[in-house]
């Protein structure tokens, strides 16, 4: 009897120690949701990024050879933005920038679309020397802003492009529907990237997109999560991104797994463009082959950017990165 009863206390004990430890769990799994995905979130990877706490974002010793262009750049966004509304599927209402092209690019023919996609707690005026670039070409530009960023900060979590490249098809969308003869060319950076990758593999992608351009994103959140969390916390992935992962799937929509851009490739058609810097270490330049290898295009191309950090790819070396980014334009759109 006193055996079955010591048993009993052993049994109850345990079965709190699991309760605390899931509950503890649990928490550890919900701030990192905040930590990373709540842009209103008061400690945020956002902020540990902007305090210079992250490794792989060092950018004061990076050369920045288009600074020059990069500020005439942003003065043309600042001047000649206009602001756009995209109707998600879910009934959200997104905003997002328009800009004209110039009227004696080579594409100047009325038909011609780049959207440009922004990277993680960025914004679309982070984009302006690319949305500019390809305006000078003849392009009208589209550049949505994410969810969870500028000025959709207020439509839920940070989707890490995934529900952002379901939403990237609808603006697409939007542009055929004005124009059913558009012609366009995806562009995103780092999260952005992800982002047209994401989109490349879905069926209601339309085939007025002509090609897809990504520079120095992710093959999943996963894979990058995984990697942050070591690079900012010191701690392995089991269990707390597992935790995090179910959190992510009850508050977001969807799992770290499951937003693949390796996935999504294997379903691509479009002929696409994979660009990286190989000294990069936030988004790892191996993580460059491993997206082109997955894409299921005919026609794909790749180009690493010598000595470049994270997103640093066309400030690095502009003149490669445009001469190779106008060449597959010229070939493809």
């Amino acid at each position: 009897m006193a055996l079955a009863r010591r048993t009993r206390r052993v049994l109850i004990v345990v079965a709190v120690l699991i309760v605390l430890a899931a509950v503890a769990l649990g928490a550890a799994g919900n701030f990192l949701v905040d930590f990373a995905l709540n842009p209103h979130s008061e400690v945020s990877m956002a902020s540990t990024m902007r305090a210079g706490d992250v490794d792989g974002l060092d950018y004061a010793e990076a050369p920045k050879l288009d600074e020059a262009y990069a500020g005439e750049a942003a003065s043309w966004f600042d001047a000649g933005k206009r602001s756009v509304s995209h109707q998600a599927d879910d009934g959200t209402v997104l905003l997002g920038w328009e800009l004209g092209g110039s009227e004696d690019g080579a594409y100047a023919d009325g038909h011609t679309w780049a959207v440009v996609c922004h990277g993680y707690v960025g914004e679309p005026a982070d984009m302006a020397k690319y949305a500019y670039h390809f305006s000078q070409l003849g392009m009208d530009v589209l550049m949505p802003a994410a969810r969870g960023h500028e000025r959709n900060v207020d439509t839920g979590l940070i989707q890490m492009g995934w529900q952002d490249a379901s939403d990237l098809v609808g603006w697409v969308d939007d542009i055929v529907d004005r124009d059913p003869d558009a012609k366009i060319l995806l562009f995103g950076t780092s999260m952005g990237g992800a982002e047209v990758m994401m989109a490349s593999g879905l069926d209601g992608l339309s085939e007025n997109v002509r090609l897809i351009v990504e520079d120095c994103g992710y093959t999943s959140v996963w894979d990058e999560f995984s990697l942050q969390l070591d690079n900012v916390f010191g701690l392995p992935s089991f269990p707390i991104l597992n935790a995090a992962d179910a959190a992510c799937l009850l508050r977001a929509g969807y799992t770290f797994e499951g937003a693949s851009a390796v996935e999504s490739l294997r379903q691509a058609r479009v002929p696409m463009l994979f660009i990286h810097g190989d000294a990069d270490e936030f988004v790892p330049f191996s993580m460059l082959d491993e997206c082109y290898e997955a894409c299921a295009s005919e026609v794909k191309e790749k180009l690493v950017v010598e000595g470049a950090g994270h997103g640093l790819s066309a400030s690095t070396d502009p003149e490669l990165y445009w001469k190779t980014v106008d060449a597959f334009i010229s070939d493809n759109l």
